[in-house]
Order: C-alpha cells, then sequence, then structure tokens
C-alpha cells in the first residue's frame, strides 16, 4: 500500500555462492589428496546426486548457472544469440580468440542500454495509456451499480459489512485484513494469504486507500475502486502493478492502533 526496471547480468546467488566457496577452500582438507574414483564426484569430493544427463557434480553445478544465467536474463532473450553467448563465455575462459576489445565492449554495452531504457520508456508510455483507458471504461460502468458509491476524488466503494465502532482520522494507525486486485480479478497483495492482518498509519498509504479507511467504522468490511490517481498513478509501482492501472481493493477494519 506504501506510497524500477532493472536487468542483472548475474544473479548475487551465484556470487555468493564462489565467495562461500572460495573461503571453504583455504580452511577444509588444503592438502587431502584426491581418492581413487573421485572422477565421477564434484570438486567437494561428494557424490553428485543422480541425474540423468548431468552425472557429475561438475555437469549439475554447470547446468545450475546455466539456468541461473538465463533467468537473470529473461528480460533480453530475444536480443541475444545462445550459441555466439556461449562463445564468449568460452572466448573469455580461455583468454583467447576474443573478438571484442574492452573499448569495444563498453560502446556496445552503452548502446544496448540506452536502446533498452528507450523500450522501457516507449512500453510504459503504451502501458499508461491503454490501463488508463480501460480503468476510466471500467469505473464509469461501476459507478451505476446498486450499493456502489462514488466521493468527490472519484473513489469508489461499496459496504460489504457495517461495523459500528468508531472512525479512524487520517493521522491514525489502523490493523487491516485486506486483498488487492487488479480489474480482471487477479490477485497481487493479500493481508489473508500471509495468514495475518497488517498496521497501516492512513497518511502513509496510496490516497484513496487512505480516504476509503477513513470512511469505516471499526469492525467494517468495504471493497474499494480506486482510479489510477488515487493508486500508484504514472509510475505505478514496478514490477508488479503497471502505470496508471486501476486497483481493487476488500478491507476489514480491526481496530484503530493506539
Amino acid at each position: 500500500m506504501k506510497s524500477n526496471t532493472r536487468i542483472a547480468l548475474l544473479p548475487l546467488a551465484i556470487s555468493l555462492m564462489l565467495v562461500s566457496v572460495s573461503a571453504c577452500s583455504k580452511t577444509e582438507n588444503k592438502d587431502k589428496p584426491a581418492a581413487a574414483g573421485d572422477a565421477a564426484a564434484g570438486a567437494s569430493g561428494a557424490p553428485a546426486i543422480k541425474i540423468a544427463g548431468l552425472e557429475t557434480e561438475r555437469d549439475q553445478v554447470s547446468y545450475m548457472v546455466g539456468m541461473d544465467i538465463a533467468k537473470s536474463l529473461d528480460q533480453i532473450k530475444d536480443d541475444i544469440d545462445v550459441d555466439t553467448l556461449s562463445k564468449g563465455i568460452r572466448d573469455s575462459f580461455a583468454k583467447k580468440g576474443i573478438k571484442l576489445t574492452e573499448e569495444q565492449a563498453t560502446q556496445i554495452r552503452q548502446t544496448f542500454t540506452q536502446q533498452l531504457q528507450q523500450r522501457a520508456v516507449t512500453k510504459q508510455a503504451e502501458d499508461a495509456k491503454k490501463n488508463l483507458t480501460e480503468g476510466e471504461a471500467f469505473l464509469a460502468a461501476n459507478k451505476g451499480k446498486p450499493d456502489v458509491r462514488a466521493t468527490e476524488s472519484g473513489l469508489q466503494y461499496q459496504i460489504l459489512r457495517a461495523g459500528s465502532g468508531p472512525k479512524p482520522t487520517m493521522t491514525d494507525t489502523v490493523k487491516v485484513n485486506y486483498k488487492g486486485t487488479f480489474l480482471n480479478g487477479e490477485t497481487f497483495d493479500s493481508s489473508y494469504d500471509r495468514g495475518q492482518p497488517v498496521d497501516f498509519a492512513l497518511n502513509q498509504v496510496v490516497p484513496g486507500w487512505g480516504e476509503g479507511v477513513a470512511l469505516m467504522p471499526v469492525g467494517s468490511k468495504f471493497k474499494f475502486w480506486l482510479p489510477a490517481k488515487l493508486a500508484y498513478g504514472e509510475q505505478g509501482q514496478p514490477p508488479t502493478i503497471g502505470p496508471n492501472a486501476a486497483l481493487v481493493f476488500e478491507v476489514e477494519l480491526i481496530e484503530i492502533v493506539k
């Protein structure tokens, strides 16, 4: 509730793993000779787990690293030729036959980064226009439904259960259970799924959320429809919530936290 596209070239997990292995190798079995039969085992000396097609630990580690690299490059997979990528790795490991100078690599990297940034800007603008149009059409139709009320700001709400307690003010902190969904009903956040309510200061959440909860007597359950301007606006909340996305929340107000 509280009021950034990034490309990682290698997962942090791999770096941490390599550091850990390096530290351990200095203290464990430094001078221990390899036993007969260790060729089928990994560098640790422990037998590899049985995986068809990946018989040795080296095979398994190599494949695991490949999977991690693929995940980290998923956003640019259509820009990459895997065979050429593999050749770049092999040549770099061998330290010979490298086809790019450092200066050329830097120039290519900068150009490609600029292209990715421009793509992100273009997509952001396209998504913002599409989401705003869809949100406005949805809210215009929703406003006429029975029991749906609207405030001057454009917030729409429905009373699912009326409570009898006091109403919070915008300076209060409240304890709530809630579920947030997109207009298509897909859930993006839910305290119910986490199994526990959450405390929020109403002056530190998105405007529509604070305005809506301030309408609720303690013990109530309301449903809110937030236009983009009362949610995360033109920027959205990457990577989960897109730009100009209208959002839906069901909220139970449990108590005003003193």
